[in-house]
């Protein structure tokens, strides 16, 4: 019985983080064999509403208003709403000196969902944009995104989460840099299989009419609001050629604070995602989202606690194979702590940031269903610092 539960906390720990990938880049290649590439109408250009919702902004908001009124879109065809709800700083006073944009601000703090579905009511066009306050986009972004829409299948277009790096990258910026290039092929690889299950808030559109207003208490907007897209029959696609940049967070203490509760929002949203769950609802869905998301936030943490305890009660069958096993878990787990160690020290071996980076992200999935089931995680809360 011990080797049998071992071995599936193998097959889910290796399938949840790699096998994954492997299985969804093959029947990817697989369905282009039958497909053509689609061809995309340049001239093909929407009225769009950029939305930005806005927190203490002040120290770089207006690079990002600059930023956003330099996108290569048609202006009279884009429009601009930066809402500051909760701001204490002068971030307000900022974006109203610039006419063109539609400045929202209320001294109320109730989290970025409700100051979302607030922005709504305000916009007029057929396509609608979020992105955060703190991220460049790059000229294209809003082109690259819109151009999907001439698809009726289509119901939301995310973009790609970048990662500014420097030559003085520490564990944070390091693993999180590594962790969304493997994220941003599996979403890609989603898309073109069939969908994307859980979109890039950084840098996400929605068809107008399909956007519902969230829960006053969601957490992950961006998973839910495309979750709920793709449950109701379109697609989400996965447009690489749009991107938002941001730094890092500043250390892994900030991005522990980042990491915790994405965990406890995950926790919440597959209560709340009940149809994404059920394989004869729609299956190529199903098995993306589980494969994808469930298994990394429930099963995949858990396996990886319950192998080290299983294969210390292995070891008394003295068969290589499980001693080998151990000796592999106890070296990786050294090389985490090492990294952790020479983080503290401010010494930068990037080598180590991978292992240490992954068992960060891992404990943090217990750290958020122990802050989800205690029901104390805020919808208002204070964004990490940034690199």
């Amino acid at each position: 019985m011990l080797e049998t539960i071992f071995w599936i906390c193998i097959f889910i720990v290796f399938y949840s983080y790699v096998g994954y990938g492997i299985v969804i880049y093959i029947l990817v290649n697989i369905k282009n064999k039958f497909t053509t590439n689609v061809k995309y109408d340049l001239q093909f250009e929407p009225e769009v509403t950029l939305v930005v919702p806005c927190f203490n902004e002040a120290e770089y908001i207006e690079d990002k208003i600059k930023n956003s009124l330099l996108l290569d879109y048609p202006q009279n065809k884009l429009k601009l709403i930066f809402i500051s709800d909760g701001s204490s700083d002068d971030t307000h006073e900022r974006i109203k000196k610039y006419p063109t944009i539609v400045a929202l601000h209320e001294n109320e703090r109730s989290g970025k969902a409700v100051a979302m579905n607030r922005a709504m009511k305000f916009v007029t066009t057929p396509i609608v944009a979020f992105c955060d306050a703190n991220t460049i986009l790059n000229k294209e972004a809003i082109r690259e995104l819109v151009k999907h829409y001439k698809d009726p299948h289509v119901g939301a277009v995310t973009g790609e989460k970048r990662i500014i790096s420097t030559n003085k990258e520490g564990a944070s910026t390091a693993g999180e840099g590594i962790y969304w290039k493997y994220e941003s092929l599996l979403k890609k690889l989603d898309s073109d299989f069939y969908s994307v299950v859980g979109a890039a808030g950084e840098l996400m559109s929605y068809r107008t009419v399909l956007y519902k207003e969230l829960p006053l208490d969601t957490l992950l907007d961006d998973l839910m609001q495309s979750m709920q897209i793709a449950l109701n029959g379109y697609r989400v696609i996965y447009e690489k050629n749009a991107w938002a940049a941001e730094t890092a967070s500043a250390n892994v203490k900030e991005e522990l604070k980042r990491k915790i509760r994405i965990s406890a929002g995950a926790w919440q949203s597959m209560l709340r995602l009940g149809k994404a769950f059920n394989p004869f609802h729609n299956f190529k869905l199903f098995f993306a989202f589980i494969s994808h998301r469930v298994l990394r936030w429930t099963l995949a943490p858990f396996s990886l606690l319950i192998l080290i305890i299983i294969n210390i009660l292995l070891l008394k069958s003295g068969n290589i194979i499980y001693t080998t096993f151990f000796f592999m878990q106890i070296a990786f787990y050294a090389l985490a702590l090492l990294g952790w160690y020479l983080e503290n020290k401010k010494i930068k071996v990037k080598v180590l940031f991978v292992p240490y980076y992954f068992f960060i992200m891992n404990l943090c999935v217990f750290l958020g269903l122990f802050r989800f089931l205690k029901g104390n995680q805020s919808v208002s809360w204070e964004r990490a610092k940034r690199a």
